[in-house]
């Protein structure tokens, strides 16, 4: 079961990344992983062989279509392009849930929260306040684990509990900073 949801949420990722990366351009596969590496490699790095059945299910979905051409050389090119489909797609997949997994949560929030751009200002709302109140959530678990004297946790775990406190309240300054950005921008 939880391999499924993993499973679950790198598939809608991938879709993710290959809409955005297309909202703006066409782009061919090799030109499509290659814009999600410049743009998201920090965060993540899908191979062409997930690239190719996510394209693929997109395509089945009508969230894009393609443009087959013969280059000079008799190679054929596709290009893919974004449809209405898509862009309601994309906006859905960023407005998605989060992740009750703290990693995934993280990994995820950070690729949707560097698509933001393509949503209005009450979708953006909506997605740092869902960010903001998971990110709270899984800091006040870590600091309940790191609080309680009942606990047998050791040095090594205390270490990386104080750590994995930090980063979900970094995380939370950032989007803080969103938010007010985002109430700026009227």
């Amino acid at each position: 079961m939880l391999i499924n949801v993993i499973l679950w949420y790198i598939l809608n990722m991938i879709e993710l990344l290959i809409l955005y990366v297309i909202l703006k351009r066409e782009y061919t596969m090799y030109a499509i992983q290659k814009r999600i590496e410049e743009n998201f490699a920090p965060f993540a790095k899908p191979s062409f062989g997930a690239l190719k059945p996510a394209l693929r299910r997109l395509e089945e979905k009508e969230c894009l279509t393609t443009r087959k051409i013969m280059s000079d050389g008799g190679k054929l090119s596709v290009y893919y392009e974004i449809s209405r489909n898509g862009i309601n797609e994309l906006k859905r997949l960023i407005l998605e849930e989060f992740s009750d997994n703290p990693v995934q949560f993280l990994s995820n929030a950070r690729v949707k929260l560097s698509c933001a751009d393509c949503l209005d200002k009450d979708e953006r709302t909506r997605l740092f306040f869902s960010a903001k109140s998971r990110a709270m959530q899984f800091k006040t678990m870590a600091q309940n684990v790191l609080d309680d004297e009942y606990k047998q946790t050791n040095f090594y775990q205390k270490i990386i509990l104080d750590n994995t406190i930090c980063d979900f309240a970094n995380f939370i300054t950032i989007v803080e900073g969103l938010e007010k950005d985002n109430a700026g921008n009227s």
